[in-house]
């Protein structure tokens, strides 16, 4: 599905967000606002926060100028009549948003589609004062919209599948990341965390403690950097007081503003956040806002507004939170957090979410991949962007239950695996790794890493076509797994690199053994020796991906799905440059010695330096055992090459190097290595 323009209506904060963010993605964009002086505000703005981005060097200036080219600020209403989709995101007045999307109806080709970023209102009620409520859907974005990549997708019962699908591939081509919510009061993200602000303020209302307090038992329960009350005064005390209104009216007196909450609001004051921290109320408030969290949580599921995995993904992608609620509660057990749950409810005359009662003590379990047949194609999503589609043995077992299932259907043709969010899969889960080792249960690492393989095995030996599409970084594990896909599909949003021996070991996936296969083993030990991210572009020098513009790649896998024979297809076009042939040349065989050994550091050649620096800081065990495993594996069939780079798995997850790299990751520093 292609996108060519998008009409944002408002050109404030939220407004010139959303519309940089679209913009940023290489979409035209239409800003609209009442007045030249508003749109100019909006898009002074938008300039100013790229600016900012060029100088932190989140973006190149070239990037910043042409998203600028790509936004038009216009107060003429008539200029989105084209667009795609038409946004709403002006101030929160219900009559003035009806009197915008019926002036929007008269406007808009039948095409195009209208959202609303209300946080207020029902999305229906807007819907249902135009004539294309099948044409209409919520897309609830959070601040900053040009930052923050949540996105929540509100359908109604009139929204059609079409609409939808489309809003969804909306979202992942404009870089957001989508949960499912159903049309209520403050959605999934805001139900919870308004209630939390909310309570935050009675804490502070019944004297157990002062804001400073409260705050820091806020950022210690639930992994954040600011708390309740810094928030409020970053973001606005208008808003949580606004939020708490409109809650409260259409969910009743738990969710109403509290008399501190109000008095501070109609002060016009920020809080006072001065005052020590009383270390021994620090529990008892975590605990509180649990509870408080936990029967929010509850609800949610309860009323079928949003899953326990999406309203998990709100809080840790959109609110930046460690953990979700459900996470949490199986964090601290649900012994103990139903009965939270109870004291509460009975605080507040509530009744205990009947999703919680049913739950026992067992602990929530999570699905992490998604399999959606349409047609003659099942696409499977690993769906856990919240930790970049980290492979643990939960995502393992789910793929493998997934791709099983596909595979087993008789009208599918092929199978496309593809990641939720900013990555494809961004490595195997370096936890599991480092808590294995620190429990001396290497073994269970050798266990996990069979049963990756054996799966790996089962998409390399399909009789059906498997396309990895990536749209975002696939490292170490997830390059494995596009390795044993047919086809590996990249936009110019993806990257593919085996990072490996920077974390003190080797590709363990089959990427010693599969890479060499398709690209040749030199071009195999520079990717696995630099570990270097490399773009569509060199990929497909290298012979290794295709290279499709993120605009097409969905049109470009429907047409793949009915070529005669894909099996036999070959790629496109492999054009090797003059840097690949020197690459090529840099890692024969005869150079390897020199290279691995440091003399290459000293070369007249100024590339080769470069290419031998990087490789330097590498951990020298995990390179030696890389270097042998390839030589070794081509030597061997493939499922003897598979075995060999087991073999060597006890040996490397045993040095100190190992765990060094590891750790090196979770602790954000460069590794020192030692070499044993």
């Amino acid at each position: 599905m292609s996108f060519t323009k998008i009409g944002v209506v408002g050109a404030g904060t939220m407004g010139c967000g959303i519309a940089q963010k679209i913009a940023q993605e290489n979409i035209s964009v239409v800003m609209v606002d009442v007045k030249q002086e508003f749109v100019e505000k909006g898009l002074n703005n938008i300039k100013t926060l790229l600016d900012e981005g060029v100088q932190k060097k989140v973006f190149t200036a070239e990037r910043a100028q042409q998203t600028l080219s790509n936004i038009k600020g216009t107060i003429n209403l008539d200029d989105v009549k084209d667009a795609d989709f038409v946004i709403e995101a002006i101030f929160e007045d219900k009559k003035v948003k009806t009197s915008l999307f019926q002036s929007l109806d008269k406007i808009c080709l039948p095409k195009t589609i209208f959202a609303s970023n209300t946080s207020s209102f029902k999305v229906s009620e807007l819907a249902q004062e135009t004539s294309r409520a099948a044409r209409f859907i919520g897309l609830h974005y959070f601040y900053h919209p040009a930052k923050n990549r949540l996105l929540e997708i509100i359908p109604i019962s009139s929204t059609t599948a079409e609409t939808l699908e489309r809003a969804d591939d909306f979202a992942t081509r404009t870089g957001k990341t989508a949960i499912l919510v159903k049309d209520s009061p403050g959605f999934a993200v805001n139900r919870f965390f308004v209630p939390w602000l909310n309570e935050s303020a009675r804490i502070l209302e019944e004297g157990i403690a002062n804001t400073a307090t409260i705050d820091e038992a806020a950022k210690r329960t639930f992994g954040i950097g600011m708390g309740p009350f810094l928030l409020m005064n970053v973001t606005g005390i208008p808003i949580a007081y606004h939020s708490t209104e409109t809650l409260g009216k259409e969910l009743g007196s738990f969710y109403a503003t509290t008399k501190r909450l109000r008095e501070q609001f109609e002060s016009k004051n920020k809080w006072d956040l001065s005052g020590s921290i009383d270390e021994s109320k620090i529990e008892i408030i975590g605990n509180r806002l649990l509870s408080v969290i936990f029967l929010v949580a509850g609800q949610l599921v309860d009323e079928s507004v949003a899953s326990i995995e999406d309203v998990d993904r709100g809080a840790k992608i959109g609110l930046l939170w460690t953990l979700g609620p459900f996470e949490l509660m199986n964090k601290i057990g649900m012994d103990k957090s139903q009965n939270m749950v109870k004291n509460i409810c009975k605080k507040y005359n509530l009744p205990v979410p009947a999703v919680l009662v049913s739950q026992s003590n067992k602990p929530w379990l999570f699905s992490m991949v998604d399999l959606n047949i349409r047609d003659n194609i099942a696409t499977i999503t690993i769906n856990r962007p919240e930790a970049l589609n980290a492979l643990n043995e939960d995502v393992i077992n789910q793929l493998d239950s997934a791709f099983q299932k596909a595979e087993a259907d008789k009208n599918v043709k092929m199978i496309v695996i593809e990641g939720k969010g900013k990555a494809f899969v961004a490595g195997a889960d370096i936890g599991f790794f480092i808590k294995k080792i620190e429990t001396n249960k290497l073994n269970e690492i050798v266990e996990f890493t069979i049963n990756g393989q054996d799966l790996l095995r089962r998409i390399d030996k399909s009789p059906k076509l498997v396309v990895a599409k990536l749209d975002g970084i696939a490292l170490g594990g997830g390059a494995e797994l596009a390795l044993a896909c047919d086809i590996i599909l990249m936009t110019e949003r993806a990257g593919i690199g085996f990072p490996e021996t920077g974390i003190g070991i080797y590709p363990g996936l089959g990427g010693t053994q599969r890479l060499p296969r398709l690209i040749g083993k030199s071009l195999a030990k520079y990717l696995v020796f630099t570990g270097e991210v490399i773009n569509a572009k060199m990929a497909n020098e290298f012979g290794l991906a295709e290279s499709v513009s993120v605009a097409n790649i969905n049109n470009y896998i429907k047409e793949l799905s009915i070529t005669p024979d894909p099996k036999a297809r070959l790629l496109k076009t492999i054009i090797s440059s003059a840097r690949t042939e020197k690459i090529k040349s840099m890692f024969n065989d005869d150079k390897i010695d020199d290279l691995l050994s440091g003399k290459l550091l000293n070369s007249k050649d100024e590339f080769e330096v470069q290419i031998a620096k990087k490789v330097s800081y590498k951990a020298p065990i995990a390179l030696r055992l890389s270097d042998k495993i390839i030589d070794e594996g081509t030597t061997l069939s493939l499922e003897e090459g598979l075995k060999r780079e087991l073999i060597s798995l006890t040996e490397i997850f045993s040095t100190r190097d190992a765990y060094e790299g590891l750790t090196s990751i979770i602790q954000k520093r460069r590794p020192v290595y030692k070499g044993h």
